[in-house]
């Protein structure tokens, strides 16, 4: 571990505690990550942090409601960080090749680093409940379909109603360790020429099945190391996003807005796969305008970066007329829970109306700024009916100079307008796409 100050310790049971306590909390994944496993270089000790920090949210449904059984009473608020000490020891014993004394022991002994040396005994019984009797709890759970399916109701439910026939698969797909994926750049070289870079290295590779420049690791790498990540040649994207650059139709001259362009994945694809289009690239939050700055930067290309409300049709953005528009707009992220696991606590039913009013708002502020002939391309990462189908109806019904382009591809299911891909389907995240034109 690096010098300097440490929210760890060093240990990687207490940074993987802090991070779950975080999200407990009700902060993200992608922000506790950073700042709780920065003091760990890549090895060991940092993989167990992460693996740790993803596996417990991924399980926490089951999880919680089993460490419910063995707790006498619930643990108050404050005590959060012990609460997650007591989900990762669980998670190691049901999960992990960890053998069972050292899960159980290195995880009581991490209380007394978080300052709650009163915790180690409780957090050592609890664990010893669990490592005894965990045959009889998880066939007691297995009743409860949140515990059974390691799935909010309110979730499964929508699944449930989405999918009748196959909303199981769709669990078990949203409850999987996700590859990793990545897109070549096809300014510096082919797939097949990077593939072979990557089995030179002895990284295990094989092509995406549903994109042109996509590849599915066999096994995670950090990103730094991979051969010529610094120098552009590759991008980390999953497959389902990596389509939505080949849907625009774009061309050289053209006007093109990323209207929600953060971290800057379908920016960079867009200027990769067609150099000559002038691309504003828009977020609202300034901070993470920074990351598309520095993903521009990497692959040595260029936008224009505006910080700007998608909602609110006001600034530069909203004085410029475009040729194609690709409209990201917030959502539930549902389709992504195996690479966001803290969804699962995170998000609520309740969120959904906002959600869909922000989506709404998004979509009558910047369809007004695409030209006639032009297309926009409304994309979610989200499984939810109202994010997406039951966005656009009504939406095409309110504006009679709109139309849909129906999208012909062998990935997703056609809707009522647009593409839905299920959780699974061909190993890529589930997105929503759908592509509308202005009649001339």
């Amino acid at each position: 571990m690096r010098a300097g100050h440490a929210t760890s310790t060093g240990n990687p049971r207490v940074a993987a505690a802090r991070v779950v306590e975080g999200v407990l909390s009700g902060r993200s994944l992608s922000e506790l990550i950073p700042q709780h496993l920065a003091d760990f270089d890549a090895g060991r000790d940092r993989s167990l942090a992460q693996e740790l920090s993803y596996g417990t949210l991924r399980y926490h449904p089951r999880l919680h409601r089993l460490i419910g059984r063995l707790l006498k009473k619930p643990l108050k608020a404050k005590d959060r960080d012990v609460e997650a000490l007591l989900l990762i020891g669980a998670y190691q014993l049901l999960y992990l090749r960890v053998a069972d004394h050292a899960a159980v022991h290195e995880t009581a002994g991490a209380a007394n680093q978080l300052g709650k040396r009163w915790a180690v005994g409780l957090v050592n019984g609890v664990l010893r409940g669990v490592q005894r009797q965990q045959e009889r709890l998880l066939a007691e759970l297995a009743w409860d379909a949140v515990a059974r399916y390691s799935m909010p109701a309110w979730l499964l439910k929508a699944l449930q109603a989405r999918w009748p026939e196959n909303w199981e698969s769709c669990v078990a797909a949203m409850n999987e360790r996700p590859p990793m994926t990545l897109r070549v750049n096809q300014r510096q070289m082919d797939r097949a020429t990077y593939l072979e870079r990557l089995a030179d290295e002895g990284i295990q590779a094989k092509p995406n099945p549903v994109t042109k420049m996509g590849v599915d690791l066999e096994r995670p790498v950090e990103a730094e190391l991979l051969p010529g990540f610094a120098s552009g040649w590759v991008s980390v994207q999953d497959g389902a996003a990596q389509l939505a650059a080949g849907l625009l139709d774009l061309s050289v001259g053209q006007q093109v807005l990323d209207a929600c362009a953060a971290p800057g994945g379908k920016s960079c694809h867009l200027l990769e796969s067609e150099p000559g289009i002038v691309l504003t690239a828009m977020d609202i939050d300034e901070s993470r305008l920074a990351r598309v700055s520095e993903n521009l930067s990497r692959l040595n290309l260029q936008a224009d970066l505006l910080q700007g409300d998608a909602a609110e049709p006001d600034g530069d953005w909203a004085e410029r007329d475009y040729d194609r528009i690709l409209l990201d707009v917030p959502c539930s992220a549902t389709g992504v829970i195996r690479r966001h696991p803290d969804i699962k606590i995170l998000r609520r039913e309740s969120d959904i109306d906002a959600l869909t009013n922000l989506q709404t708002r998004i979509l009558e502020a910047v369809w007004p700024r695409l030209k006639p002939g032009g297309l926009m391309l409304y994309v979610t990462c989200s499984v939810l009916e109202r994010e997406n189908e039951g966005q656009l109806v009504p939406f095409l019904s309110r504006h009679d100079d709109a139309q849909e382009r129906p999208i012909e591809a062998d990935w997703g299911e056609a809707r009522v307008v647009g593409r839905q891909i299920r959780p699974g389907e061909t190993g890529i995240d589930g997105f929503f796409y759908a592509l509308l034109e202005k009649r001339k």
